[in-house]
């Protein structure tokens, strides 16, 4: 995590005119038409709305994990568009820059807890960062949890496994789609204070 009070009030990330639209069989469904944001560096943000308004369906743009429609609005990251990153630049944002929390945890079920958390580094040839990662488990109530695999986990020890994955490259931006629904409310409020990125947009339960 790289932070400046210099930043401050900085755009970090910013989404222009987004817009997004799947096939469904013979349907083209509209999911987003123009959405905008802009975060500033130090900034949370909570992106509000009902089910299938296409709160994940954004995150996922700002993220890289998905591209908008062609000619269909541009995301800024420090004010270079991502959709114009080459493949190694797009695969360090996503693993480095920015950390993603999803809603289904996607935790590989062939890994142990403290391999999956480790694997932003194995993945984008960064940095292993097993300190780390064991520090957050710990921190997160799961340092007996190291070497068990996700099916032994319960529902709520696989998302805060998933967080501690999201955290453990201390990612400028952290993304996260409902990423305490799973979690107690005692659990929930611990994790939000544990570890905070500059700039956190996230879809609550």
């Amino acid at each position: 995590m790289h932070f400046d009070m210099n930043d401050m009030n900085q755009n970090l990330i910013e989404g222009h005119d987004l817009c997004k639209t799947y096939r469904m069989g013979a349907v083209n469904v509209p999911v987003l038409r123009g959405a905008s944001i802009s975060v500033a560096s130090g900034e949370w943000v909570a992106i509000l709305g009902s089910s299938g308004s296409g709160k994940s369906t954004l995150l996922h743009l700002l993220g890289a994990l998905d591209h908008p429609d062609p000619g269909g609005g541009s995301v800024l990251f420090r004010g270079e568009d991502v959709n114009a990153f080459n493949q190694r630049r797009r695969n360090r944002y996503r693993n480095v820059d920015v950390g993603f929390v999803f809603q289904f945890y996607h935790l590989l079920p062939e890994l142990t807890v403290l391999e999956n958390t480790t694997l932003p580094g194995l993945v984008g040839n960064g940095p292993v960062r097993h300190d780390r990662a064991a520090q957050l488990l710990e921190s997160f109530g799961l340092g007996h949890r190291l070497e068990h695999r996700p099916r032994e986990l319960s529902g709520g020890e696989r998302q805060r496994t998933a967080i501690a994955r999201a955290l453990v490259s201390e990612p400028d931006v952290l993304l996260a789609d409902e990423p305490t629904g799973n979690l107690d409310e005692d659990t929930g409020a611990g994790i939000s204070i544990s570890s905070r990125p500059n700039t956190h947009a996230d879809c609550p339960s």
